[in-house]
């Protein structure tokens, strides 16, 4: 039963995902404004039939905002998820296989950084560089917790019964390697990555709350929430959709991967 409630949360979780990527790819064509445009209405106003999420302090179209920050937050989350993917997971997949020193050294090392929370890596490499590498500084404080997975479940495969016995029968290492390759491929691939997403994207959207991250006018939807804090009392929607439009995002990618 609990495999059928886990399999059935996925299928929620990227059903969701498919209608996030179709507002996202939609998103200037369903938006009734462009990005940025100010005045559409008036200041503040509550959620109506004209403005359904209302406007903000300049006037603009929250509705509107909203589908453009999903799209700036997707566009950046999706290359920081690849890249935690190739050099956090498919590193901790190759270096599983070194020799005993050095994949316990690379083990060792890895885990220290995984021990450090991720969003503080980011501050820390984004302070090292500059705002416009927030996806670069995302996706490698990402990687070392998605090395640390894949490379405990190559240890957990290697030293596996069917494996012993692959090797017993004088089945060359480079096939069991590409066997291996394949298995995690199949079975991990996209929990690994809606994992991936869910990580950066709390990453890029905190890191753009406190003004490290998307710089405007291409606001992400961390940066449309920082943007609200001086109404936050007395219109409390410039900052409740885009801080919704976010949870969803977050809450199917987590379903995704199997929570």
């Amino acid at each position: 039963m609990n495999g059928l409630l886990r399999r059935a949360l996925a299928a929620v979780g990227w059903s969701g995902l498919g209608l996030i990527a179709i507002a996202v790819v939609l998103s200037d064509f369903l938006a009734r404004a462009q990005a940025g445009a100010t005045h559409i209405g008036s200041a503040l106003t509550p959620p109506s039939s004209q403005f359904p999420f209302g406007t903000d302090l300049l006037g603009r179209d929250m509705l509107s905002e909203t589908l453009h920050a999903l799209n700036a937050s997707a566009v950046s989350a999706v290359p920081a998820a690849a890249l935690a993917i190739l050099t956090g997971g498919m590193f901790g997949f190759v270096a599983a296989r070194f020799s005993t020193p050095t994949r316990f050294a690379i083990r060792w090392a890895v885990g220290v950084l995984a021990a450090i929370p991720a969003l503080l890596l980011a501050i820390l490499l984004i302070g090292l560089t500059a705002r416009g590498y927030a996806v670069l500084a995302a996706g490698l404080a990402a990687s070392p917790l998605a090395f640390v997975r894949a490379f405990d479940r190559a240890r957990e495969s290697t030293n596996s019964v069917h494996s012993e016995y692959a090797r017993a029968t004088g089945l060359a290492p480079s096939a069991l390697l590409r066997r291996d390759l394949a298995y995690e491929v199949r079975d991990t691939l996209l929990s690994t990555a809606a994992r991936a997403l869910a990580a950066v994207t709390i990453i890029l959207s905190t890191v753009s709350f406190l003004g490290f991250g998307a710089v405007p006018p291409h606001r992400d939807l961390g940066l449309m929430i920082a943007a609200a804090k001086p109404v936050y009392i007395q219109a409390l929607w410039t900052a409740a959709f885009p801080a919704l439009a976010l949870l969803v995002l977050i809450l199917c990618a987590q379903l995704a991967a199997g929570l």
